[in-house]
């Protein structure tokens, strides 16, 4: 309905139409709500070196090998050492060999892009 033409027999409708909008807006509301209240996890989270080597799934030797090497982000206070889990995290995504691909269409062209083949001469 238009606003220059309501009546006042539009009004219960009108009206209506009104607490129709006006529930779902606040059930948008308390959506919205919910999900800023929810609790993130957080992974700035310190790990001392037996967590870090039990979450990497490494042997002890080669974890204190990356450290001295300076590949593993390690924080030194005093004789202790500490990791930091998001920092690990980006760490392991850093040191891949080729990234992953990441739609269909990227790993199609990775696979084609992969395979030269020398010109067959015949064809010409």
């Amino acid at each position: 309905m238009e606003k220059d033409q309501l009546t006042f027999n539009d009004l219960p409708t009108v009206v209506g139409e009104l607490c129709d909008r006006i529930a779902s807006m606040e059930n948008l509301l308390t959506e919205k709500l919910s999900r800023q209240n929810e609790v993130k996890e957080n992974k700035h989270v310190p790990m001392t070196v037996q967590e870090a080597y039990a979450y990497l799934k490494m042997p002890l030797s080669t974890f204190y090998y990356k450290v001295k090497k300076d590949d593993i982000p390690v924080i030194k206070q005093g004789k202790h050492l500490y990791i930091y889990r998001d920092e690990l995290d980006k760490w392991l995504e850093s040191s891949r060999k080729t990234p992953a691909p990441q739609s269909f269409e990227d790993e199609n062209e990775a696979m084609l892009a992969s395979h030269h083949r020398k010109p067959n001469p015949k064809n010409w």
